[in-house]
């Protein structure tokens, strides 16, 4: 038996971190946003208990140092069941954009191996899995239009962002989620997103109303180390962006628009200058 998903990217309309804990994770207020670029994961259900991961990225890992993979160890573990899992991940998500894209390969692996095998575990404990494995998963699980507190483990719906056209540029290198962490520790200095403003946004359905709310803290971090990243936002901008942010702790900075056209000749403008480019919609 086989289960294909879709698995979604996803962008922050806003991200503040309002500390670290003694156990080294940090507390975080974000919004939280689907768009519509997404991997297609295949799962397939063996009769042993060999765990394999396929991509059509050849420097993607295809052991236990991939999340797919230990979604799926981790699935088996917890749940006594007997078998395997074939999983292969045809990837057009960015590695390493700050784009969750490996966190929601390891949340439709969970979701498949539970219907897969008729595990018939709850939407509550596949999260409960999904945060062992990362603090994006339990999100990535339930996707949407969500406010995310705590580590990123709490999470409350909210309702979805306007429909626009939100334009993904990633440049041609990654930035280490857990050095940016490290950096914004140390700073107080940086501006704060009005995430408040941003659901005030998204229940009075306005995109204006979201982009004046909208901020990043990991962007001082990050902006600050790739002055490469402040020119794409000041581009996007200038294209007619109604906001531009950097997502997650980047690389990836995308543009929101309400004119196609405008999006469209941003894209042209950007191609072939950096190694990314997408155009998509929210879902």
């Amino acid at each position: 038996m086989k289960a294909t998903y879709k698995s979604y990217a996803k962008i922050n309309l806003s991200l503040d971190v309002l500390g670290r804990m003694e156990n080294g994770y940090h507390q975080v207020k974000m919004v939280m946003q689907t768009v519509s670029l997404y991997d297609t994961v295949t799962v397939e259900a063996l009769p042993d208990k060999e765990i394999t991961v396929a991509s059509n990225l050849p420097f993607l890992p295809t052991g236990p140092e991939n999340l797919a993979y230990r979604a799926a160890e981790l699935f088996f573990a917890e749940t006594g069941v007997s078998g395997g899992a074939a999983i292969n991940l045809e990837k057009h998500i960015p590695v390493g954009a700050g784009l969750a894209g490996g966190s929601g390969n390891c949340a439709v692996v969970l979701r498949a191996l539970n219907r897969l095998y008729g595990a018939g575990l709850s939407t509550r404990r596949l999260c409960l899995m999904g945060e062992k494995l990362g603090a994006d998963v339990p999100y990535c699980i339930l996707g949407g239009t969500r406010l995310a507190e705590g580590i990123g483990e709490r999470l409350s719906p909210l309702p979805r962002l306007p429909f626009c056209h939100i334009l993904l540029v990633k440049p041609a290198f990654s930035i280490s989620t857990k050095a940016v962490y490290e950096k914004i520790d140390s700073r107080t200095d940086y501006r704060r997103p009005d995430t408040e403003q941003v659901i005030r946004g998204l229940k009075c359905r306005s995109i204006p109303a979201v982009a004046q709310g909208m901020g990043n803290v990991l962007e001082e971090v990050s902006l600050s180390d790739y002055p490469v990243l402040r020119e794409l936002k000041d581009k996007l901008s200038e294209y007619g962006a109604a906001a531009a942010q950097m997502s997650g702790s980047g690389p990836t900075v995308f543009g929101i628009f309400t004119d196609r056209r405008k999006a469209e000749n941003a894209k042209r403008q950007l191609w072939g200058k950096y190694k990314t480019v997408y155009l998509c919609n929210p879902v």
